[in-house]
């Protein structure tokens, strides 16, 4: 058998006594059946994206384990100790549904507190926004979730809170990544100092609920509470925890939960995914719908970050929004109801990513609130919070089914959210609209933008060579024309450089680097290319817009459009 050097390096360092007999008897087993697996097990480190790590369970330094994670954790400590030289060390825990995710975050309290921290750990699982709250409630300069959010069964993660309540940002993530990287597995310290470990729940539980209620109620009448009809579905994940309860406590009475789906379960026996993204993860929640006649659908992910919506349309039909739908109608509820309450003076902000509809700022500006626009990931809208104290957060969301209201919470929220929409669907049903007639009359007073996700899967090594080279053509290539219309000006966020195609002007974009491009056209087409930082995937997210001048425009509107879509996945050949 041929192995890279920089491969068998790492698998002959598992085979010393650092690692447990189990572990090395599981690397030589991969190393005489599985060569493939071996190499991809071993091939690199796993990485902090955009959402944290994030991978396969396994073996090796590519895979999720107790040796990768409680590395993590070591290096995490190491710079706590440094940062917080004379504090006291605290940090909150949770988990998910997740195989393992309870024994992973047991090994992840074990090494904190070998190393003199304390530990709040989560004693069930517990949704990831609760997490975040926690961290702020408790005082604790760092938390830590074991979560994968909607990927496969076979993944977990490991994503890093700071103080702030928020995701850790640069430069604290290449810092902690630096102590990692230099940390040899021989130096993390597995025995727990139990003494130091509290195990949480109900205190923080009411808590949470308490703050979702207060950040996402907006004096909706109780008559119009008990005319809407709501179907929920955890789709196996940890939102069972929360949404009920604070749904039933915010005074929704009429609420069915999919029952199939209400046990939390890490092989997510009733979907191909769990992710509400797809369609075909909400079949069970619409199917209960029109059976309860109900108004409105809510299924969120197995982390409780995310969430998808369905509504009836103008004939009756449940129909799901896209992410960047229900982030313009929350928005715009939002809005409504601090304007309405006499609180917009020109010191609040809305915020959004670089990937998501543009909508949003024309919304935004419509009130004559600032629109802050981020790198993709909500630690960017987290962080907006933290850079502009003297500002007002208002709410914020991103194109991939996220939303955070208010800062009670420094991550999307699928908790207050889902109160959120549920306030939308209220209020707009008491008054003889609804939630789709809603976004119509956004789309005619602030023009139609439609959105579309394109996500090309590349596994492995080779899968990540050819999304590197896609990425590499297009930057040394720029494309000069799409659907025939021509390229006005190319954005590249990996040099902080905006082109002008037109002129030659280049400008510098004060925004930390990433590996994302935007394409802009004549015509007001906006595409993103952008490969995933926790999945083997390249996404690209095309966004098109026309005006209408009346809600009877819409259909012709929609049709035009989508065809415009369809010839710029053509044009651009990715499929």
């Amino acid at each position: 058998m041929n192995i890279a050097p920089n491969i068998l390096n790492a698998v002959n360092e598992w085979l010393t006594p650092t690692f447990d007999k189990e572990t090395q008897a599981a690397v030589k087993e991969l190393m005489t059946t599985s060569p493939k697996e071996l190499e991809e097990s071993f091939y690199k480190n796993l990485e902090f994206g955009t959402g944290g790590m994030r991978g396969v369970m396994g073996i090796g330094n590519n895979r999720i384990n107790k040796y990768t994670l409680g590395k993590n954790t070591q290096g995490l400590s190491d710079y706590l100790h440094e940062v917080f030289p004379n504090e006291p060390l605290k940090v909150v825990i949770a988990y998910d549904c997740r195989h393992n995710s309870n024994t992973l975050a047991k090994v992840v309290a074990d090494v904190f507190s070998a190393n003199g921290i304390q530990v709040y750990l989560f004693s069930d699982l517990r949704p990831t926004p609760e997490l975040s709250f926690a961290l702020k409630y408790l005082g604790c300069q760092c938390g830590i979730v074991l979560t994968a959010s909607h990927n496969p069964p076979e993944y977990n993660g490991y994503k890093v809170y700071w103080q702030d309540g928020g995701q850790i940002v640069p430069p604290q993530d290449a810092a902690i990544i630096n102590i990692i990287e230099n940390l040899s597995y021989d130096k993390i310290k597995f025995d727990a100092n139990e003494s130091l470990i509290k195990y949480i729940d109900t205190e923080i539980d009411k808590a949470f609920v308490k703050s979702s209620i207060e950040n996402a109620s907006f004096n909706t009448p109780a008559e119009a509470k008990d005319n809407l009809h709501i179907v929920f579905t955890s789709l196996h994940g940890t939102s069972i925890k929360s949404i009920p309860d604070t749904l039933s406590q915010a005074g929704y009475k009429n609420v069915h939960i999919v029952p199939e789906q209400a046990i939390p379960d890490g092989d997510f026996p009733t979907v191909k995914s769990p992710n509400p993204e797809e369609p075909e993860a909400l079949t069970m929640a619409l199917a209960l719908a029109e059976k309860t006649n109900s108004d409105i659908v809510v299924g969120t992910d197995p982390d409780c970050d995310r969430l998808g919506v369905a509504v009836r349309d103008n004939d009756g039909k449940l129909i799901l929004l896209n992410g960047n739908q229900t982030m313009v109608l929350m928005t715009s509820f939002l809005l409504k109801q601090w304007k309405k309450a006499g609180k917009l003076n020109g010191k609040q902000f809305v915020g959004s990513t670089i990937v998501s509809t543009p909508m949003i700022m024309e919304l935004a500006t419509s009130y004559g609130v600032e629109c802050k626009v981020g790198l993709t990931g909500f630690k960017w809208i987290a962080k907006m919070i933290k850079d502009f104290p003297e500002l007002q957060f208002i709410g914020g969301g991103e194109e991939s089914f996220g939303f955070m209201v208010g800062d009670a919470v420094r991550d999307k929220d699928a908790v207050a959210a889902t109160l959120l929409i549920c306030e939308v669907a209220a209020q707009a049903k008491a008054a003889g609209s609804s939630v789709y007639k809603e976004l119509l009359q956004l789309y005619v007073e602030n023009g139609f933008y439609k959105e579309y996700l394109v996500s090309l899967t590349k596994k492995g090594m080779e899968g990540l060579e050819e999304i590197n080279q896609m990425m590499i053509n297009l930057r040394q290539n720029p494309l000069k024309e799409i659907n025939g219309q021509r390229v006005i000006m190319v954005e590249d966020y990996d040099s902080s450089i905006a082109l002008n195609l037109l002129s030659g002007e280049e400008s510098t974009m004060d925004i930390p680097k990433s590996n994302v491009l935007i394409y802009y056209t004549e015509d007001g087409s906006k595409i993103c290319a952008r490969p995933s930082g926790t999945e083997p995937k390249i996404k690209f997210y095309i966004s098109v817009n026309a005006e209408i001048e009346s809600v009877s425009d819409f259909d012709e509107a929609e049709k035009f459009l989508d065809g415009k879509i369809q010839n710029i996945i053509a044009d651009m050949q990715l499929k």
